[in-house]
């Protein structure tokens, strides 16, 4: 599915406190002021620009710390790390999933339900906000900050309307923008670069299944989306889902990861460089 957000439609959901730290501003004054600054020029490029967003909700199994994506007549497996620090239970993301035999579970403590469902999603904003003003230092920087707002705006505006519509699992919802800055919503959607997704090339595997040029998306050799301004990540229903870092890795589990994934160990390597001991 494919969805286009007006700019006005995102601002309620813009998290500002990212972008004041984008701005490096701590004085609460200061703050206001450049929020002002930027709500006059998104109001400003409203009409010319819009954001993004792809989504799918696909059958999906855990396979030990894979998951197992059935596209038609097609599985498309998409690895996983474990974590490696905190304290137990050392999660995978596949762990909040169904398997595909019980065998191969791995997490005791979830012992409700698992979802043999998956969304997965992409969202981005139109390429100018990244190139339409170099004329200007100020408003080139104000635009591409308040580009990676909007993406993100538009990946939270998109999941509350798959827990409450599109996916369904969560209708009755009623959170304040407050609330769902703060996660208090059921499930998850980590997005692929962060802790506990941290191979960027896994955006070869969701484009796969999602088809990132539908939206004007492309991928770099290393995995990275342009526009920069773009978020992609997997979207988890269990009510016992929750967020983690992988954290560093030994070999073992970095030759492991190579052998799921299906590249060089040099590959792997390069991708998970900073989850390396």
């Amino acid at each position: 599915m494919i969805f286009h957000y007006d700019i006005a439609q995102l601002v309620p959901y813009i998290n500002w406190a990212y972008f004041f730290f984008a701005w490096q501003l701590k004085d609460e004054q200061e703050q206001q002021r450049v929020r002002r600054e930027a709500e006059a020029f998104l109001q400003e490029i409203g009409p010319r620009y819009r954001v993004h967003a792809l989504w799918l909700l696909a059958e999906a199994y855990s396979d030990g710390d894979d998951i197992v994506v059935r596209q038609g007549d097609e599985l498309v497996r998409i690895p996983c790390l474990r974590q490696q620090t905190g304290k137990a239970p050392f999660l995978c993301l596949a762990d909040f999933l169904s398997p595909l035999s019980n065998l191969n579970s791995q997490l005791s403590i979830l012992n409700s339900q698992l979802s043999t469902l998956l969304g997965l999603f992409a969202t981005t904003v139109d390429a100018g906000l990244e190139s339409d003003f170099n004329a200007d230092p100020y408003q080139k920087m104000m635009a591409q900050l308040l580009a990676d707002r909007l993406a993100e705006a538009a990946a939270e505006c998109l999941h509350e309307d798959v827990r409450k519509r599109l996916w369904g699992y969560a209708p009755d919802e009623h959170l304040s923008v407050d609330e769902l800055h703060q996660e208090h919503f059921q499930g998850i959607r980590p997005a692929v670069g962060y802790p506990s997704l941290p191979d960027a090339s896994i955006n070869f595997l969701i484009d796969r299944l999602l088809d990132f040029r539908q939206i004007g998306l492309r991928l770099t050799e290393s995995g990275a989306m342009r526009p920069h301004a773009s978020v992609s990540g997997m979207m988890f229903a269990h009510p016992e889902a929750r967020y983690f870092a992988v954290g560093k890795i030994g070999e073992d589990q970095l030759a492991d990861y190579a052998s799921r994934r299906g590249i060089p160990l040099v590959m792997a390597r390069k991708f998970l460089a900073a989850n390396l001991q």
